[in-house]
């Protein structure tokens, strides 16, 4: 039962830095509101991981908060943007899309 222990919570903690990473690096708004969800999808994971192998069902409330935190959080971000790009239709370019994305529409206008 060790071995599983390790493992699990090993690749949890591994994701966690990996989308603190993400977090910090950015480069764009999107970027970093994907890594918070996925941040509170892998905090999610690890309690329901220490729920499983523990067969403690108290933190099953917890998992639900935290559950609930995350969808409603993704929610509320992507009707803020989604209104950003509503407002700044006019001049024709679209906060908070990646600097690719960006590099890539101007390539498309220019042939």
């Amino acid at each position: 039962m060790t071995v599983v222990y390790w493992l699990a919570y090993g690749m949890l903690g591994g994701g966690a830095m990996l989308a603190l990473v993400r977090l910090g690096r950015g480069p764009s708004l999107l970027d970093r509101v994907v890594a918070t969800d996925t941040l509170l999808v892998i905090i999610a994971a690890g309690l329901a991981v220490h729920a499983a192998l523990e067969r403690d069902p108290t933190v099953v409330p917890v998992l639900v908060v935290v559950s609930l935190l995350a969808f409603v959080g993704s929610v509320s971000v992507a009707r803020y943007i989604g209104g950003m790009l509503l407002s700044s239709a006019d001049d024709g370019q679209d906060v908070g899309l990646p600097e690719a994305a960006e590099e890539a529409r101007a390539a498309e206008v220019d042939r």
